[in-house]
């Protein structure tokens, strides 16, 4: 089980800084989307460079435009990145097409989607890696649960969690046995990032 620190709504330098007090104690380090829009290709760029050794995701978020988009953000130096479940299969088709070539991965995020249906075309198309998530803007109604796991029974999927996940709700989570929790703000918000974040990684690893 793998602990990804999301970097969002903040400004470069907080990014380096926080980064630097949790290398410890992550395996990937994800830009997120507000990150992309403010900073561009430049800050996943120099995110690689810093940090070869960690797994880097570009939360580019493309609903279209695959191929273009997948190939800016793999260029970049990206590992990952990210593609909505509701965009066209073609727009998804595309992305992942490019990834094989470039050696690197599509996530698929499922964001407001809540039928099978298309986790199952999902599965036909392709996909190997999903994120089950719950937005920002939703966590003020609704916290991350574990039904929604029942979105991806049965189909061989790695599998991601995010969504206002803290040192609280990780427990429940963890006895899922996703393979990567993806965590923002409980971090990035913390007084002492680099101790939270070691906390959180001693959870996951005292599980296995």
């Amino acid at each position: 089980m793998k602990l990804q620190l999301a970097l969002d709504r903040l400004t470069r330098n907080e990014c380096f800084r926080i980064v630097n007090e949790t290398k410890q104690s992550i395996d990937v380090i994800e830009v997120g989307t507000g990150m992309v829009k403010e900073y561009g290709m430049s800050l996943v760029r120099e995110m690689k460079e810093r940090y070869p050794e960690k797994i880097l995701v570009a939360d580019m978020k493309t609903c279209d435009a695959g191929k273009h988009e997948a190939r800016q953000a793999f260029e970049a130096g990206a590992d990952i990145t990210t593609v909505m479940a509701f965009s066209s299969d073609i727009t998804i088709t595309d992305t992942l097409e490019v990834a094989r070539k470039m050696g690197k991965r599509i996530m698929i995020d499922l964001l407001e989607v809540s039928f099978r249906d298309r986790v199952a075309e999902l599965h036909e198309l392709g996909v190997d890696l999903i994120s089950l998530h719950i937005g920002k803007d939703k966590q003020r109604t609704k916290s991350f649960n574990t039904t929604l796991f029942s979105l991806v029974n049965g189909f061989d999927f790695d599998v991601t969690v995010a969504g206002g996940i803290s040192m609280k709700t990780l427990p429940y989570l963890i006895e899922k046995e996703p393979d990567t929790i993806i965590i923002g703000s409980a971090i990035t918000n913390a007084e002492n990032p680099g101790e939270v974040a070691a906390g959180l990684m001693n959870m996951i690893k005292s599980t296995k």
